[in-house]
């Protein structure tokens, strides 16, 4: 039995183009599942904002509750202090015996947006339906 000598093959050349096609496939399949993701995380509130500067509100028949919403997080309800379950409680007393009630939200700017979530659910939970934000002058006929 003779052995032959096994010939060497030439080593393959470098590629000089790199292949595209993995990379749009990758890329393709991206596409579409942030395509079908996107509508899920697109919630938001409708705010009809007004565009002119802002004014006295009208009088009112019932009046309103104040709540006031500092930097920091602190909350006033009618210029008295009070935790979340005294707001809650408190709210739900008003709810009960005039259930026109409005609740006027003075936010303040550097507040966290989250924040004032919470205290929309608490008024809702507590049975206040009328939630009126307040918004500073800006004393032009534009908006800011």
């Amino acid at each position: 039995m003779s052995f032959g000598r096994l010939q060497a093959r030439p080593a393959p050349e470098p590629m000089s183009q790199i292949n595209v096609t993995p990379l749009v496939d990758v890329m393709l399949v991206l596409l579409v599942i942030f395509m079908v993701t996107a509508p899920f995380f697109s919630g938001s509130l409708k705010l009809d904002l007004p565009r002119a500067p802002v004014s006295a509100a009208p009088p009112s028949a019932a009046p309103s509750l104040v709540l006031e919403l500092g930097r920091d997080g602190q909350l006033l309800l009618n210029g008295l202090a009070v935790t979340d379950a005294q707001l809650s409680q408190r709210l739900r007393e008003v709810a009960a015996q005039r259930p026109d009630a409005e609740l006027q939200l003075h936010a303040d700017r550097q507040a966290p947006y989250g924040r004032v979530v919470q205290l929309l659910a608490v008024a809702n939970q507590a049975g206040v339906a009328r939630v009126g934000f307040v918004a500073e002058s800006t004393g032009s006929g534009r908006p800011p």
